[in-house]
């Protein structure tokens, strides 16, 4: 197992997408550790993409903390914002979650990923790479969001870092392999320590409305049929929030080593791990489960008919019949695997769900 060669207390830490499902959890995870004059400054564009309510009512439990947390709405994908911020708080740690997702909008939109993840993620890397002039210390450590949508359409699983992934079926996957190898350049070419993190199924609480269990639940409670693609036959690795934050967590405190080789060129200090739960569900077990925490929760009625309710359809364009992390990698350096069941992570679900459906504050956009 990897010691830790970093310490959080004392950082000036950057999240982007810090509105973001995955960001938000992350920044209330590090000021609930209670490091040490930790600094949090976050950054997100705040897009329409899906209901804009749920990133402000993540931000205002952000505020409510009051600890040492600055929120700047902007694009990564503009540059002068982004050299501003890093010359004006200077982070050590950069965490990059800021990303235009979801496998299907990128067929219809494919300039908001091109925009967000391919220049966004360029002026990242620029101002980590200038982080270094006149001898300063600079960026520590560069953390960024990959995702299992990279192994495309990879027969073999589980899904393996050490695999080949150069056959991605939608250009978010393509902007996301893209990601890793820009990553991987200016490692090499500047010595910047770099993760790329491959996320499975981000799900939980506060989510994202565009994933499957959450535009379920809006349909199942509207009264309408939900669609189940490949007629079932798909099968996801659900991966629990609070699981994702743990491993983004853990994998924060140690950088990637700076080595130098034969050549006298310094090695890429570069890593990718895959974050999943390792335990691939199949997607009518999924519905089920999920259904019976809603009518456990009371969002739904008990004599709910889930029958009634289900059709089974065709594969989606960009879609994959399965998702497998082998975690070996994340177990072996950080002694960590995700292990929430999707039991459990539905429940939690399902009851934070009674609260939006209640809340004035969401639109459920049912």
């Amino acid at each position: 197992m990897l010691k830790d060669n970093l310490t959080l207390s004392g950082k000036t830490i950057l999240v982007t997408g810090a509105a973001g499902f995955i960001g938000a959890n992350l920044v209330k995870r590090l000021f609930a550790e209670g490091h040490d004059s930790i600094k949090v400054i976050g950054i997100d564009s705040i897009t329409d993409y899906y209901d804009v309510n749920i990133k402000y009512e993540r931000l205002k439990e952000l505020e409510s903390i009051g600890q040492d947390w600055t929120f700047i709405k902007g694009n990564i994908a503009d540059k002068a914002t982004i050299s501003e911020l890093f010359r004006k708080y200077r982070p050590q740690i950069v965490v990059n979650l800021a990303a235009q997702a979801g496998v299907r909008y990128s067929i219809t939109n494919p300039d908001a990923y091109i925009e967000s993840n391919i220049i966004g993620f360029y002026n990242i890397l620029e101002e980590c790479r200038h982080s270094y002039d006149d001898g300063s210390e600079g960026v520590q450590h560069l953390l960024y969001a990959s995702s299992s949508s990279v192994y495309g359409s990879n027969k073999k699983v589980p899904y393996s870092t050490d695999d080949k992934v150069d056959n991605p079926v939608s250009l978010y996957a393509a902007t996301k392999k893209s990601n890793e190898l820009m990553a991987h350049a200016y490692s090499k070419l500047y010595d910047i320590p770099s993760t790329g993190l491959r996320f499975f199924t981000v799900y939980g609480p506060a989510g994202r409305p565009d994933m499957a269990y959450f535009g379920f639940s809006n349909k199942l409670v509207a009264g309408k049929k939900i669609q189940i693609f490949n007629y079932g036959n798909c099968r996801r690795d659900f991966t629990y929030i609070d699981d994702i934050v743990e491993g983004v967590i853990r994998v924060m405190r140690h950088a990637p080593e700076r080595k130098t080789g034969d050549d006298g060129l310094p090695v890429p200090p570069y890593k990718v791990y895959n974050i999943g739960n390792s335990h691939p569900e199949n997607l009518l077990d999924f519905v089920t489960i999920l259904q019976e925490e809603l009518v456990a929760a009371g969002v739904l009625p008990q004599n709910y008919n889930f029958e009634d309710h289900r059709e089974l359809v065709p594969m989606q364009p960009g879609d994959v019949p399965v998702t497998y992390a082998d975690t070996t990698p994340l177990e072996t350096d950080f002694g960590f695997r995700p292990s929430t069941s999707l039991r459990d992570g539905l429940r939690k679900f399902a009851q934070w769900y009674v609260t939006y459906c209640n809340s004035s504050s969401f639109t459920t956009n049912k």
